[in-house]
């Protein structure tokens, strides 16, 4: 590579660019099917907060998004699943067949179909790894194929998000809940995180000295190691690999949809891929010619646009009061990023209940609705899910911090409970009124806590629960109130 370009290419990078591409591409498929198989109860024309509605009152410079030309349940439908066949022929390589012109505008394609999905999401979609996903596809964009070398300055922008994920979550942490800063945090966080995992209750009941080496190593991992990203070779690859165990640490420990995952990608796309290359033929990068000079100018014009807009996420990650999971433009381009900056001490859940009964007693009899992955029976293991994220469930764990969190919709859940609502039982784990709707539906609150080991191996239990009060009133389909919701 000899042109007045070839700086702007870097064949040792094609490894770190292949694991960048495939992974994010994959975790697009897992976005898109979960948005396919969740969205009608919770933004269909007849969800909980239907995007009509939203669109009414949010134009397009407010939330840019392909719905504003048109929306229906099937065209959402067709939206997400087109988004996954494409993500999945990335997956496979198809990228690599196609001109750069080419991969380049189905990059751009994945990114918009995303980006409409997200700005018409509302509460469902105000989680930050969207904005990492939205973010890191929108560099995939940039990344070219095969046909040409790797961009150095695109390889080093996925370092830069990289970074700005993993010291903004430090960041966040040292500034927030003191727990922190004495290192006594994860004495909680397993217990109290917002959808543990089947080893969660291990992670709990390890040695105290254990949980203050891991906050310590949290620290280390996120304010410190980062740093070396930008350092030469192969400091950069060992920076990276650090961030990959501690990620992994994280995935083993609970269930935080693809954040963890997409750090991990973005991790390994850093890692010096010398000693790979050099031992395995089969990972040598295939004859690559330069860079058009098109593309160049694009690539240069990207890596302006990134460096103007990392004013934003420089100064919040430089304030005192810095923002948590936060974007700077309706584009979610360039975002500020962190992670659980207060920890709580105790948890609480909301459990919904409903009765055939047409009269209620204090002999009525309330059956549970089990969600599919937040805690409920007692007996029952927490389940692994993530990369996949279950949307309710999330947004259940912040109602049973707050009922305003559950303000938009809660009572739109229990009306469509109320009539075995097809869309939103297949949300839940199971219908415990498979024949007929329940008459009544309540929701109670519940202090919850991991049961102790010998309390596991007297009652055969996970959980151990206390009831706090009713966090709503039993409601019936014949109320003003259930039958004003959308």
């Amino acid at each position: 590579m000899n042109t007045e370009w070839s700086w702007l290419g870097g064949p040792e990078y094609w490894l770190g660019r292949l694991v960048l591409e495939r992974g994010i591409a994959a975790v697009y498929v897992i976005a898109f099917v979960g948005a396919a198989r969740q969205f009608r109860a919770l933004i269909g024309e007849h969800g909980m907060l239907p995007v009509p509605r939203y669109l009414r009152r949010h134009p397009f410079r407010l939330a840019p998004s392909i719905f504003h030309l048109h929306y229906s349940d099937r065209f959402f439908a067709g939206v997400c699943w087109l988004g996954a066949a494409v993500a999945a022929a990335l997956v496979a390589g198809a990228g690599e067949l196609v001109p750069l012109w080419a991969v380049m505008s189905i990059w751009l394609l994945l990114w918009v179909l995303y980006l409409s999905i997200v700005n018409v999401g509302q509460a469902w979609y105000s989680f930050g790894w969207e904005s990492i996903l939205l973010e890191s596809g929108f560099l995939a964009v940039f990344l070219g194929n095969d046909r040409v070398a790797p961009p150095v300055l695109v390889m080093w922008l996925a370092r830069w998000l990289l970074f700005r994920i993993e010291f903004g979550a430090g960041l966040i942490k040292l500034r927030g809940d003191p727990c922190w800063r004495n290192l006594t945090c994860l004495y909680y966080h397993h217990e109290t995180q917002p959808m543990p995992g089947p080893l969660s209750w291990f992670f709990h009941h390890l040695p105290k000295p254990l949980h203050r080496i891991e906050a310590a190593g949290n620290h280390i991992a996120q304010l410190v190691v980062p740093f070396g990203l930008f350092a030469p070779q192969p400091i950069a690859g060992v920076a990276a690999a650090i961030i990959i165990v501690t990620q992994l640490w994280l995935v083993a420990s609970g269930n935080f949809a693809w954040l963890n995952w997409l750090t991990i990608v973005l991790a390994a796309g850093a890692i010096d891929q010398s000693w790979l290359t050099g031992r395995f033929s089969g990972l040598a990068p295939p004859p690559m010619a330069d860079a058009p000079v098109w593309f160049a100018v694009l690539v240069v014009m990207f890596a302006a646009t990134v460096l103007v807009l990392s004013y934003w996420p420089i100064r919040n990650l430089a304030s005192r009061r810095q923002r948590m999971n936060v974007s700077f433009n309706r584009l979610h381009l360039v975002n500020s990023y962190g992670a659980f900056g207060t920890v709580g001490r105790s948890r609480r859940e909301v459990v919904i209940e409903g009765t055939a009964e047409a009269e209620l007693t204090t002999r009525t009899i309330w059956r549970e609705y089990e969600f599919k992955g937040k805690p409920g029976g007692v007996g029952r293991l927490p389940r692994q899910w993530a990369p996949y994220h279950l949307r309710l469930d999330w947004l259940m764990w912040f109602a049973a911090l707050s009922p305003r969190y559950a303000q938009p919709w809660r009572m739109a859940l229990l009306e469509r409970l109320l009539r075995n609502d097809r869309d939103t039982l297949r949300l839940l784990r199971g219908n415990p009124f498979p024949d007929n709707p329940p008459r009544y539906v309540r929701a109670l609150l519940y202090d919850y806590r991991f049961t102790t080991p010998a309390e596991r191996r007297r009652d055969g239990a996970w959980w151990h629960r206390d009831l706090v009060g009713v966090y709503l009133p039993p409601v019936s389909a014949d109320e003003p109130s259930v039958r004003r919701t959308p």
